[in-house]
């Protein structure tokens, strides 16, 4: 678990869901799997936890257990699965938003500019664009749009011409031909946080995971039991606004309720062990009635 990533604010993230031994649960962003262990140490033999991931990697280290359903798929279809499993509803559900260490860390899924390696970027490696596709076939207009709103970064419309001229002379097939294409427009002195937002950027457009959460959110608290919690673990400001907006009008309507008045930060401590978890934040909500 550990080699393949580190779960973040586990501790909050598994309290937070308040476990029934004999309940259902949804860990719909399996990963590495640390956040799964820790909720089947409180399951008895009656309990259930479906753990999603559209990365068949991160199920290739599920545990064997009978109380565990390994699931590949997008979150997004989290409502389909609880039906298909036989179960009404379920009781909490967590996901964590994050990219796992593991997949930051292998060279051929291209998700790092640390590596010079072709640029893939799927979550589901098995279908679906790649990043070297979107950046060979994008308009420069398409271009700046992703990295000027999945970025943030101020030069969006440089970034994009740049690209376009170096696809001029042939395809961008790997991050280091990206990297040097982007050299014009990369701050001397800020490269890593720099190439860092591109690369955020063109990874949230080739897994569609703006889209992917905006669907998510009301299905997952479509499919929770009333007194069900959920709790999703965000790390930058464009999901934590679709997840807090998401919650902001379950609440209006009355099928939700904050369970903590802002949200959980990472302490100093895991922090210092996991730098990864600078940006996380919790926000825990509780179903308290059911949409008429």
């Amino acid at each position: 678990m550990s080699e393949y990533h580190t779960p973040v604010l586990l501790k909050e993230s598994v309290s937070a869901l308040s476990i029934k031994p004999s309940g259902v649960y949804v860990d719909a962003t399996f990963g590495g799997g640390g956040h799964s262990r820790a909720i089947l140490e409180q399951l008895s033999d009656k309990g259930r936890l479906i753990a999603m991931d559209q990365d068949i990697d991160a199920l290739a280290n599920a545990p064997s257990d009978e109380r565990l359903i390994p699931t590949h798929s997008n979150f997004r279809f989290i409502r389909n699965w609880i039906l298909f499993y036989g179960f009404e509803a379920a009781d909490g559900i967590l996901a964590d938003l994050g990219v796992s260490s593991h997949q930051f860390d292998t060279a051929s899924r291209g998700f790092s500019f640390r590596f010079d390696s072709a640029l893939d970027m799927r979550m589901n490696a098995g279908s679906g664009k790649t990043a070297e596709e979107v950046l060979n076939s994008y308009t420069e207009e398409a271009l700046e749009r992703i990295f000027r709103e999945y970025g943030e970064i101020t030069n969006s419309r440089l970034a994009a011409r740049l690209v376009c001229e170096r696809r001029s002379q042939g395809p961008i097939d790997t991050t280091e031909a990206l990297n040097a294409a982007l050299e014009r427009a990369t701050p001397q002195f800020a490269q890593h946080k720099y190439l860092a937002k591109v690369y955020q950027a063109l990874r949230i457009e080739v897994n569609d995971e703006m889209k992917a959460l905006e669907r998510f959110m009301p299905m997952a608290v479509k499919s929770l039991a009333l007194g069900g919690i959920l709790a999703v673990i965000t790390y930058h400001s464009l999901e934590d606004r679709i997840v807090k907006n998401a919650l902001r009008d379950a609440i209006t309507e009355g099928t939700m309720e904050k369970v903590t008045a802002k949200p959980i930060l990472p302490a100093e401590d895991e922090i210092a062990g996991n730098t990864r978890a600078r940006s996380a934040k919790l926000r825990v909500a509780r179903k308290v009635a059911m949409k008429r």
